[in-house]
């Protein structure tokens, strides 16, 4: 519970023993959900982040469940609803098209590589493989390796753009939780 202490503000000591009590409790839960999942440490201390602003985000909790009216709280609510809603509009859409479509393509290209240099070394002359290559590359061997290589990359972009969208709506709905209540 150190780590409460320079937050900016509030002193631990603000804080009722209960709900600190409270806190380390759910952070050791979550510590052991997380170890029994298979996490290491590092893993564990990525997903907890840093240890200030886990402790500003208690701190926050605890500062948004007072039940009196502030017109700073009001802006704050507004200024995240509209935020959230504005952004929503364009992150949750291009990344949520972009992931599958970048997974779709990644495994897409290396099969269509693989009917090209297949075509090519059993002579099959299939009607429509003449028009799959690599602009510039006329060795099928070559082109089959490099659509693998831009494969991988799409798949690897695929779950670049997964793990942004799955970040973006945690966020969202954390702060959303936070300043709910």
């Amino acid at each position: 519970m150190e780590s409460l202490s320079g937050t900016g503000g509030t002193a631990p000591e603000t804080l009722p023993v209960s709900e600190r009590v409270d806190i380390v409790q759910e952070i050791k839960s979550q510590i052991l959900e997380l170890q029994q999942a298979g996490k290491t440490d590092r893993e564990i201390g990525e997903r907890l982040g840093d240890p200030r602003a886990l402790a500003r985000a208690y701190l926050g909790d605890l500062i948004t469940e007072k039940t009196t009216f502030s017109w700073g709280r009001v802006l704050a609510l507004c200024a995240y609803y509209s935020l959230a809603g504005l952004s929503g509009l364009f992150v949750i859409q291009v990344l949520g098209i972009c992931a599958p479509v970048f997974f779709l393509c990644g495994a897409v290209i290396p099969f269509a590589g693989a009917v090209k240099l297949v075509n090519e070394l059993l002579h099959l002359h299939l009607p429509f493989a003449q028009y799959i290559g690599v602009a510039g590359v006329p060795n099928p061997v070559h082109a089959f390796l490099i659509c693998i290589a831009v494969g991988v990359a799409l798949c690897l972009l695929g779950y670049g753009c997964w793990r942004l969208l799955v970040g973006y709506v945690r966020s969202v709905s954390r702060v959303g939780r936070v300043l709910s209540r």
